[in-house]
């Protein structure tokens, strides 16, 4: 068989890229130049009070991680071995560890069918009196059901987490997600919308929570109450770690935290782009698009199809590859994973979870992603598929 020389191949299509930050490099060159590089400076107060004002929630904390961020909400919501907390088996095993750690049992559910998010019926069924809190997932940026999480959540006296890792820049109802809950996090890992390599925030929506979470945050001591002169000394006052966001990392975040809409508006353009050119392989039976609610606003974070087979989902991964296209699954739903069958358990039938996790693709997407890539991965979507249409049609 005739190979096509490396010289000649098509370009490799990535499933991700970070953003790269011109603005961001320039700030970090700055502060080295400064040499003010203790955490807590002058950018990680710029990223904060941005968010803060974005989100218009009672405090904004910069951390390390996403993992940081559900880790300090644990401690601070004093969760306690054998408390229960429930969230949806598909999510990523951060949002599980960060309770682990404390001993308290991860309970996982179910997700709905259309957007792969938690079902507030099967949360509503978890619930015992050792529940402590709901987590509920913004899988994609799309918002999971708040509206009836709150009040399942404020009927039996429980808090509410959100995981909105994926979520930065997306709305529900008109309002920010990671605001619905007494505490939000968000994550700056490479592979999300804004990122410094890895960073996070927990946003603390709960005025009365503001200080305590300061003080986890800063190795358990009153540094962030010192810093804003409230007191002559700052000294340890409660169990902590040191979460803090490093001052570089917040320099190249920074100036990004500027254009939050306008990355929204570019990825949708491209996740906007892959959902018309799809819509006649959906008609056909082939694929599945994403369902978006009409009372959420996603911010393009990531495009997956549903395939009619797990074989199916496999083959166009496959396919995707041999001509130099990385696409993915994503998560190994948690109630099925090693750890989670030692330190979790299981709440009621995991339909929607295993069928949809076996048959899901995410496609190529990152913010500087360019209409020539992404009718690429279109054409070849389609060709692999072996869709009744003539792929050049989708991408005109």
């Amino acid at each position: 068989m005739f190979e096509v020389p490396t010289t000649f191949a098509a370009p490799h299509v990535p499933f991700t890229q970070p953003v790269v930050s011109r603005d961001g490099a320039d700030a970090v060159a700055a502060l080295i130049a400064s040499g003010e590089l203790k955490s807590g400076g002058a950018l990680t107060r710029r990223c904060s009070e941005r968010l803060q004002a974005d989100l218009g929630a009672a405090s904004v904390l910069m951390v390390q991680s996403c993992t940081a961020a559900l880790e300090l909400s644990a401690i601070l919501l004093d969760l306690q071995p054998g408390d229960e907390v429930i969230m949806p088996s598909f999510g990523f095993a951060s949002a599980a560890n960060a309770f682990v750690l404390r001993g308290t049992v991860p309970v996982f559910v179910d997700i709905c069918e259309d957007t792969l998010n938690i079902d507030p019926a099967r949360a509503a069924d978890a619930i015992t009196d050792r529940t402590r809190a709901i987590v509920p997932v913004h899988y994609a940026g799309i918002g999971a059901p708040m509206e009836r999480l709150l009040p399942l959540a404020a009927e039996h006296g429980l808090a509410v987490i959100e995981d909105a890792a994926q979520a930065i820049g997306a709305s529900y109802r008109g309002r920010p997600l990671g605001t619905f809950g007494a505490l939000g996090t968000f994550s700056f890992d490479a592979t999300k919308n804004l990122t410094c390599g890895t960073g996070g925030a927990l946003v603390v929506n709960d005025p009365e929570l503001v200080e305590r979470a300061e003080w986890i945050r800063d190795c358990g001591t009153d540094r962030a109450g010192f810093a804003r002169g409230e007191s002559s000394r700052y000294q340890w006052v409660d169990a902590g770690s040191n979460y803090a966001l490093n001052e570089l990392a917040a320099a190249y975040l920074a100036p990004q935290l500027d254009h939050v809409a306008e990355t929204s508006r570019r990825r949708r353009h491209i996740w906007d782009r892959y959902h018309a050119a799809f819509a006649p392989l959906e008609a056909q039976g082939v694929l599945r698009r994403p369902i978006v609610p009409e009372d959420c606003e996603p911010n393009g974070h990531a495009y997956g199809v549903i395939m009619p087979t797990p074989a199916a989902r496999d083959a166009l991964i496959r396919d995707l590859a041999a001509v130099r296209i990385t696409a993915s699954f994503h998560f190994v739903p948690l109630h099925s994973a090693p750890a989670g069958l030692e330190f979790g358990r299981t709440n009621g039938p995991m339909h929607h979870t295993d069928a949809l996790s076996s048959r899901l693709v995410r496609m190529p997407l990152w913010t500087d992603m360019t209409d020539a890539h992404t009718d690429r991965v279109i054409a070849a979507v389609a060709r692999a598929t072996g869709a009744d249409v003539d792929p050049r049609d989708l991408t005109r």
